[in-house]
């Protein structure tokens, strides 16, 4: 059964919210390639990606699509209930067959809420690594208001665990049980590594300046997508991580929580979260 399109009576998030302090800094960019894994490799998110989109041609603009869409759930006001409505419309169309002969639909509400959830695991799990840990009353508080989005997304009580614990068990037996190495996960770890990704068009960078950069780029990206997953996924998906991984993945950490204590809010957190917050 899919999710009916309808209007919900939940007030949008506001500056008094967890979400408004955590989802507008720029450093959760390096998660984004551990919350896409997570949600390809479910297979009526892998089928559906693999089938209708466009993230191996356009891998900036896709990026660029869905860090704004989420900056508007969280920052638009009045907006979001429209860019909610938005989404359910776009992904109507989104239906097909998976690797396993099943029948899918991207309004599922097994993979809608799957999307939404794991992405504020991620952001958790990022936030606890690379910014400072996130104290638990906090993490309940950010789940409640990350439960009133997903209500703004169509989805319904019943779709949602009730509080951040029942998540906690419901994000485990997902990964324990439900999610799989597939072809959208390997066309995804590849596109990671950068090796053949263009420069992003709004750093105006040629070929020539971007090239040398972009090795580093792929191998930080790499290694902030296969070191933020759940250990039993990156076993699954045959992800090789050492200690030495992990210590360069701390190492990162350090030096992302120092700069961002140095670098202004203009240039920290995206502008619509900066506009949001500056009222």
């Amino acid at each position: 059964m899919s999710i009916e399109a309808r209007l919900p009576a939940v007030t949008p998030l506001g500056p008094d919210s967890v979400a408004w302090r955590v989802v507008g800094d720029r450093r959760l960019l390096l998660g984004a390639g551990t919350a896409l894994l997570l949600q390809v490799a479910h297979p009526v998110i892998g089928a559906g990606v693999h089938d209708h989109s466009n993230f191996t041609e356009d891998p900036w603009g896709r990026l660029d699509r869905t860090v704004d869409s989420l900056l508007s759930q969280v920052f638009g006001g009045q907006e979001a209930i429209a860019e909610a409505e938005r989404l359910r419309e776009m992904h109507k169309a989104i239906k097909g067959v998976d690797h396993h002969g099943k029948r899918y639909h991207a309004l599922n509400p097994e993979a809608y809420w799957w999307v939404h959830g794991s992405t504020f695991w991620t952001a958790v799990r990022l936030h606890d690594v690379f910014l400072f840990p996130m104290p638990r009353q906090e993490k309940s508080s950010f789940y409640a208001e990350w439960r009133r989005l997903g209500l703004l997304l169509g989805l319904r009580e019943h779709h949602m665990p009730e509080d951040f614990e029942g998540f906690e068990a419901y994000f485990d037996d997902v990964v324990a049980s439900r999610l799989e190495d597939n072809h959208t996960v390997r066309e995804l770890l590849h596109s990671i590594t950068m090796r053949d990704t263009p420069p992003p068009p709004w750093w105006f960078l040629p070929e020539t300046l971007w090239r040398p950069v972009r090795p580093a780029g792929g191998t930080v990206l790499t290694l902030c997508a296969i070191g933020l997953l759940p250990p039993p996924l990156r076993d699954r998906l045959s992800l090789k991580w050492t200690d030495a991984d992990e210590r360069r993945l701390r190492r990162i950490g350090t030096v992302t929580r120092m700069a961002g204590s140095r670098v202004p809010d203009r240039l920290r957190l995206y502008p619509k979260a900066y506009r949001a917050k500056r009222g």
